[in-house]
């Protein structure tokens, strides 16, 4: 069985994000996976998902070739983060050739950060981020710096937990988390130390748009114990020169739901 691209685009947006997370774990996907994979609450509102979800991922040849590349087209055809990658590039590029090290770009979607691109070094720590992929805000650099300039309301309901531990080092009590924002916002930039992993180390910083408000956050991964003092500043430049871009041409918008008013957490 083959799908079309507008039957994968007709299926839920869930499922086909449970989907491409399973495949890129290398987990098996089937409706019963994908079914587990996504929130009860998504399940409730469309009554019929199982059953799409048991004809659209029944045959292993159509998950392993078709599915990915659909989920590629459907990625390419939508609007969000394009124009931001864009404009960001060439400052994420220069970045990279200063650093050697991971650079991502990210935007806030609820209290999960997305990562719409990333430049790699085979050299590099090791990460878990991946383009297209999630993570918990709290326990990243870009997400620190996004909830640092998110509306109050995002701030209080990421404090108001869970707040997930990946290491000894994740930031998990909400107090805790209040003073990191407020630093953040008053430094104007973020540590993320060993919260992920306990090798690495993020320092980001924002990326505001033609209005000022914070749209995006760029960062860069390091290995733990290495040393920032020039990291810090070339962050921050290329998170300003990303921003002037962005303030010169004000048409090329920011993604939608990713807009943060300016100002650090209370």
């Amino acid at each position: 069985m083959s799908l079309s691209l507008a039957a994968v685009t007709a299926l839920p947006a869930q499922a086909i994000s449970a989907a491409a997370d399973l495949l890129s774990q290398g987990k098996p996907v089937t409706a019963s996976s994908v079914e587990n994979a996504t929130t009860p609450a998504a399940a409730a509102v469309d009554g019929n998902a199982t059953t799409r979800w048991a004809s659209a991922f029944s045959d292993p040849q159509w998950l392993q070739v078709d599915l990915g590349l659909h989920l590629w087209e459907v990625a390419v055809l939508a609007p969000r983060g394009l124009g931001l990658r864009d404009v960001a590039m060439p400052y994420l590029e220069d970045l990279f050739a200063a650093t050697r090290q991971h650079v991502q770009l990210a935007v806030l979607d609820g209290l999960d950060v997305v990562y719409i691109e990333r430049i790699s070094s085979r050299e590099a720590i090791h990460v878990h981020s991946r383009v297209g992929g999630r993570w918990p805000a709290h326990a990243t650099g870009v997400g620190l710096v996004l909830l640092a300039y998110a509306p109050q309301t995002a701030q209080e309901q990421a404090l108001a937990g869970p707040l997930a531990a990946f290491t000894s080092k994740t930031i998990v009590d909400p107090d805790a988390l209040r003073r990191t924002l407020a630093e953040v916002g008053r430094t104007g930039y973020a540590l993320s130390d060993r919260q992920v992993t306990l090798d690495a180390v993020s320092v980001a910083a924002p990326i505001r748009d033609a209005a000022g408000d914070v749209v995006a956050a760029l960062s860069v991964v390091v290995r733990a114990g290495a040393r920032l003092p020039g990291t810090v500043p070339a962050v921050l430049a290329a998170a300003r020169g990303i921003s002037l871009q962005l303030l010169r041409n004000p048409q090329r918008r920011s993604p939608d739901g990713c807009r943060q008013r300016p100002g650090a957490a209370k």
